[in-house]
């Protein structure tokens, strides 16, 4: 198998033993089997998996005194690939791809069952949103023209998975291009792409650029539009609130997809347990990385049915009163 080169764009060093987190001081004792270090894998500059993975993967470090480091992927495809074969600790998925990797059908890795994949924690839904430039005349998915370029988001990420099958089956005729956030932002803002989707929590960092610096129109489907994608895709009916970007003039029809963190299995239980509390007990801290954290709570674990959860993951949703099916203890 063959991986995108892996870029190491975030290191936090470790903090001193007095830590101030909610989460406490963690006990020499349960350190004795924990890794010297860990890597998180997150997605393209500019988009949400960027900012939210480098400071929860911050705040664990600083919490537990071991150097972490988030390193750009190509997005959630490419995660659950990096996690299964241990070159990545943990990582973010949407469950979409989580769903394909663990059942051995995933673009990256074909006939790879991912066994190694365990959830770890909720994070928030992936709301799906689309923008042109104003002075291009495009205010609907209807508008778009043949031959149009659509950036999509990076091959192997949520976008670039699932935008390209959402316009083929309306009927689009027009050219996908793959990039991250930042590097399709310019593009659009450059002339060179007539439409960019994501997928991602909201705001995305890339759209709230382009709002503060050009006059953009974002648009969302109609009901029948939505309708169709949510029976053609593994997605589920979402509004985009009115006031998630400046310019928006309201809500606008969307769909959505949950996002988890995962680890490998092989993760010490003990070290599993201490990141799930950090970052589940201090939601407050989620909120000031990325707006989307709002729904980073442990009440949100359900939305996972299929990914077995990591030992030291069910140890604690479990303590805190969340019962975890039987079947997904893993």
């Amino acid at each position: 198998m063959t991986f995108m080169p892996k870029l190491l764009v975030f290191k936090a060093l470790a903090a001193s033993a007095a830590l101030s987190l909610a989460a406490g001081t963690v006990t020499a004792q349960d350190k004795s089997d924990w890794p010297d270090s860990f890597s998180v894998g997150t997605a393209s500059q500019g988009g949400t998996y960027f900012v939210y993975g480098a400071g929860w993967a911050n705040m664990v470090s600083e919490a537990l005194g071991v150097p972490g480091g988030t390193e750009v992927t190509g997005g959630p495809v490419q995660n659950a690939a990096l996690v299964q074969t241990g070159d990545l600790d943990m990582g973010m998925v949407t469950m979409g791809p989580a769903f394909d990797a663990i059942n051995g059908e995933s673009a990256l890795a074909p006939g790879l069952k991912h066994d190694q994949l365990r959830a770890l924690f909720p994070m928030y839904k992936t709301g799906f949103h689309a923008v042109a430039l104003s002075g291009s005349g495009i205010t609907s998915f209807a508008d778009i023209p043949d031959g149009s370029v659509v950036g999509v988001g990076p091959a192997g990420g949520t976008p670039g998975t699932y935008w390209p099958r959402i316009l083929t089956d309306m009927g689009k005729n027009v050219e996908f291009r793959n990039g991250g956030a930042s590097d399709l932002a310019g593009q659009l803002q450059d002339g060179l792409i007539d439409v960019m989707t994501w997928a991602g929590g909201l705001p995305y960092p890339a759209f709230s650029q382009l709002d503060a610096q050009t006059d953009v129109t974002y648009f969302g489907f109609t009901e029948e539009e939505q309708a169709a994608v949510i029976g053609s895709q593994p997605v589920a009916a979402f509004t985009i609130p009115g006031d998630t970007y400046p310019s928006m003039p309201g809500d606008q029809l969307s769909v959505s997809m949950w996002n988890f963190a995962v680890g490998h299995a092989d993760l010490p239980e003990s070290f599993v347990y201490e990141v799930v509390k950090t970052v589940m007990s201090n939601n407050e801290k989620m909120v000031e990385i990325h707006k989307s954290a709002v729904e980073t709570l442990p009440e949100n674990f359900d939305k996972n049915t299929f990914i077995p959860w990591h030992p030291g993951a069910v140890r604690w949703f479990e303590e805190n009163g969340f019962d975890i099916p039987d079947e997904l203890e893993g």
